[in-house]
């Protein structure tokens, strides 16, 4: 059986690592960075998980190259990355089942992670594991579940297999489409969410401010051609209900510190602030209704103040739900 690799040595992707090796399967993880592979390689340990110790059967390295003999390859780099990884991989990685855990829409094409995948990769398998998840949790061996979506069903089954650990479950599905929208959309109404909070406008105000956004992500699937009970599943709604209500998340933290005008370390990567930009931008363009998006797009940007944002959100006509 030929080594897993993971590409992208973060907290998720050592968490997956971790939880994989732990069920027995031999994992290669490429870290980008020389010295925090060489790090990993001495103290057996990632800074950006600590305390969770890399079993004997994962094997730390930078060489891109020791990818050619893994298959499947999960893809755990920052979602405005992948493009640019895969041009430089492709040669390596293409006719492998290449499997996206990133969470978002490439700000310059506005496409999701398998249509990256798909024009880097012709030959290779796209799929993508997502669902509502903490890299803390999966490290910890604490039960987690996930969507594994994947067009061709043979492939999916197969991946599903693989990937599956006592303590991580994935649920197949045939529409990657919509589970990467889940998984992309909801960090921007995590954003939202933290803004709410961070503002003082109650927990009744996020409840609403969720089920306005998840309809809202609905809408945005079906008009790129998903399947809305996607949206409804793991990728979709739990994955909003988790992001929207937890601190790990950092993209609630990131909402939280803008609704409070406090500082937010630029260096901690937020997907949804860049994926609200894209999906706003593709809104505008097509017609489609999303002013939670919109709002948190102009927020971020500085074009809207939180005050401004919320009245305009609480002064949309009045219609049936």
């Amino acid at each position: 059986m030929s080594r897993i690799a993971i590409a992208g040595a973060g907290a998720f992707g050592t968490a997956l690592a971790v939880t994989l090796a732990q069920a027995g399967r031999p994992v290669t993880l490429w870290a980008r960075n020389c010295d925090a592979a060489r790090d990993m390689v001495k103290t057996r340990e990632n800074l950006r998980l600590p305390g969770v110790p890399l079993p004997e059967n994962v094997t730390v390295t930078a060489d891109l190259d020791a990818l050619r003999i893994c298959d499947p390859v999960l893809l755990s780099v920052p979602m405005q990355a992948l493009a640019g990884f895969l041009r430089d991989a492709a040669a390596t990685l293409d006719g492998r089942a290449l499997v996206a855990c990133c969470k978002g829409v490439d700000m310059t094409t506005g496409r999701g992670p398998t249509a990256i995948i798909a024009g880097a990769c012709p030959t290779a398998v796209p799929a993508v594991l997502t669902g509502p998840s903490f890299a803390a949790d999966i490290a910890r061996g604490l039960p987690t579940a996930l969507t594994l979506a994947c067009v061709d069903p043979d492939h999916g089954t197969a991946l599903q297999e693989r990937l599956s650990t006592p303590t991580l479950r994935l649920y197949r599905s045939g529409d990657p489409v919509g589970a990467e929208l889940g998984g992309a959309l909801k960090n921007i109404m995590a954003i939202a969410a933290g803004i709410v909070i961070g503002a003082g406008l109650g927990d009744s105000a996020r409840a609403a401010l969720m089920t306005r956004g998840f309809a809202e992500m609905q809408r945005f699937a079906r008009a790129q051609g998903a399947e809305a009970e996607t949206l409804a599943g793991l990728s979709g709604f739990g994955d909003l209900v988790l992001t929207c209500t937890s601190t790990q998340s950092r993209n609630f933290r990131y909402g939280a510190a803008l609704g409070q005008g406090a500082y937010f370390d630029p260096q901690i990567t937020v997907e949804g602030a860049a994926t609200a930009r894209a999906v706003a931008a593709i809104a505008q363009a097509r017609g489609i209704d999303m002013p939670v998006t919109q709002s948190v797009a102009q927020v971020i940007d500085g074009q809207r103040s939180i005050a401004e944002a919320v009245t305009t959100l609480l002064s949309r006509p009045l219609k049936e739900e």
